[in-house]
Order: structure tokens, then sequence, then C-alpha cells
């Protein structure tokens, strides 16, 4: 999929560029399936099956001199469930020169969910009850989602994304599912949900990367059981949703959003250096020791350092999920520099050894 902003775009004239990439598709190695457009955002995104990246470029540079701003490599099962179509809309329209033109655009809405590792949610509760927890979470998310027409992009064990077109159909599926799910169950799974709306392609180089990112940043703003909405979402939002369920939302500033991405971003670079301390994160954030504390602790509940340490145990989690490691291993590559700081760490924050939780995982 590539992207271009091209400012004053029209659905016409990205019908007739359209026609001009089908034309030349051939000399490249090319399939051009469809497109996104959006007038009042600008920006056109393309679905092309390619040989690689130079193809997409070359192609579209000799068809008509658009070259897109970027390029990435996707899915198109993904590209389908997160957006609903791979091919051209069926109801696109025909022009009398014999082309199809709509705009159809791609932003969406997305809602992501949360729960405890489930691995974790087994050691503390059993497997038995943990897994009727998580059936019923599973259920109830499936029937509200159906029910304001969202579309399951991704189920990996702890968490959905749903895309919407409509940011008050997102609302309202999240309003329902909160609603339907039992109190005591949301506390006992650690439910947490949060909503976003983006582009297809912006600085990630996965398919609604930067959306879904964001999205979780906001699972670490200590808010218990309340849907978290990001700024734009809110703005596209209707308002009754905050007048009559005020008690059931946040939502951050547009300016400590962009903080939050950057408390998080730097963390994301810094992680497996383990020469990385508050020190640096100051300079990274460009912001003195008082500063940075008074933000984070604004914004997380958490300390400079505490942040630091759970995120290398949340990525070290992640870590012994993908193949097994020695905890040696771990430690070092997780950003710790001592195997019994870290197994100490490990245990006080998750509840039992590294080693425990890598014997659950096999």
């Amino acid at each position: 999929m590539d992207v271009h902003i091209v400012p004053g775009v029209k659905a016409k004239n990205v019908a007739e560029a359209h026609f001009q990439d089908l034309l030349h598709q051939g000399e490249y190695g090319c399939k051009c399936m469809t497109y996104w457009v959006d007038e009042m955002r600008e920006s056109i995104f393309c679905l092309i099956e390619a040989p690689d990246k130079d193809a997409v470029k070359e192609m579209h540079r000799k068809a008509h001199g658009l070259v897109p701003n970027k390029v990435i490599e996707v899915s198109s099962s993904i590209v389908q469930s997160f957006l609903g179509r791979i091919y051209d809309p069926e109801d696109a329209e025909t022009s009398v020169e014999g082309l199809k033109v709509f705009a159809d655009p791609s932003f969406r809405i997305l809602l992501v969910t949360k729960t405890i590792d489930p691995i974790l949610l087994q050691y503390k509760l059993g497997s038995e009850k943990a897994n009727e927890l998580l059936k019923e979470q599973n259920s109830i998310i499936r029937k509200n989602l159906s029910q304001f027409g969202g579309a399951e992009v991704e189920y990996g064990g702890s968490g959905f994304i749903i895309s919407f077109s409509s940011a008050a159909s997102a609302l309202s599926c999240a309003l329902a599912i909160q609603n339907d799910l039992p109190l005591s169950n949301s506390e006992a799974i650690g439910f947490k949900m949060s909503i976003n709306g983006g582009e297809p392609i912006e600085k990630s180089n996965k398919l609604f990367g930067d959306t879904i990112q964001m999205a979780r940043y906001l699972f670490a703003i200590p808010k218990e059981f309340k849907l978290a909405v990001a700024s734009t979402v809110r703005e596209l939002a209707l308002k009754d949703h905050f007048q009559n369920n005020g008690n059931s939302f946040f939502s951050l500033s547009p300016q400590d959003e962009i903080m939050l991405e950057s408390l998080f971003s730097q963390l994301d670079k810094n992680w497996q250096n383990p020469d990385f301390d508050v020190d640096d994160y100051c300079h990274a954030m460009a912001m003195s020791k008082s500063q940075l504390y008074r933000k984070t602790i604004a914004l997380t509940g958490l300390s400079p350092n505490t942040l630091l340490k759970d995120y290398r145990l949340e990525r070290a989690k992640e870590l012994m999920k993908k193949q097994h490691y020695t905890i040696s291993q771990i430690t070092f590559d997780s950003g710790f520099t001592s195997p019994s700081y870290f197994t100490k760490c490990f245990k006080k924050k998750f509840g039992l050894l590294p080693m425990n939780y890598m014997e659950m995982l096999q």
C-alpha cells in the first residue's frame, strides 16, 4: 500500500490517475487492486500487488508522475479487515468517460481492548476461572461489534482491535460493552478500552500502526474502568456521547497526548540499552528531572524510573513468548544488567518468577 498527499485532490482526478496505472501496471509486474481517496484530508492510498516498492514507485512515475510519499508491505486480509474491501466498491459510479469515480476515505476509528496477560491471569485465578472470564468477555465484545457495524481486525489472546468508519458507532459499541461486562469481571481481568482514529499509513511501517500504538499508550493512564478517547475522536464524535456519559469516558488534551507519545517513543527506542537511565530520559525529552517527574506522575501515576523499569519488564515478557531464551538472555536483551535484579523486579510486578512464567508458556 502507498500513500500520496495531494493538496486539492478530487475523486475524478484520482480515477484518471488510476486508469493510467492500469495501462502501465504490466510493464512493472504490478496489479493495481483499488484505492481510497479522502478529499477533505487530501490523501490517496493505493493497494497494489507488486514485486517490490521500487516497482510501485516507477509505475506511478511512468503513469502520471505522482510518486508516493511512502510505500509499506501489507496483508490483503488485514486490509480487508480494517477497510472493508480490497477491490473497487461495487456501487462505484462509472463516468461518461468510462472511469469508476468514487470518494471513499480510508480514515478509520479503532476500538482497542486489553486484559491482563492470559498466562498471568491463569496463574492468579486458575485456568478454569480465567478461561471462563475471557470467554464471557469475548462473547460480549463480538456481540456488540456486530451490532454496531465494527470489524474485528485482530485478536491476540489479550485484546481486540475493532475497526469502524464512524466515531459515533465506535463510541456506542464501547459504551454497550461497558454496560454488558460486569464490573467484577472487568476488575478481575484488568479490562481496558481506548479509541483512536487515523489513516492506514503515517510514520509506522505497519498498517494503522501509529493509530494502534497511541491507543495502547492511553492504557497507561490510571483511570479504572473508564474508556480512553483520543482527542481526534472526541472532536468527531457526537457531543451527546460526552454530555450523557461523562463518567464513562476520559480524554487527554492534544498537548498531553503529544507528551504521552513522546514519553513512550523514547522508551520504544531505548528500552534495550542498559545504559539508558533517568538522566538520559531527561536529556531525550529535553526536560529537567523535576519536570519529567511531574509529567510522568501526572499522566501515568508512575515515576520516570518506575515507568522505564515496568516497560522493560513488559517487553521482557514479549521476548519470552517469541522463543525459549535463558533468564540471562532475557535480562540483558531487555535492558537489565543483573539477572538477580531482573528476577526480583519480575516477581514483584507479576507475582511469579520468570522461570515459572516461561514454564507456563510451554
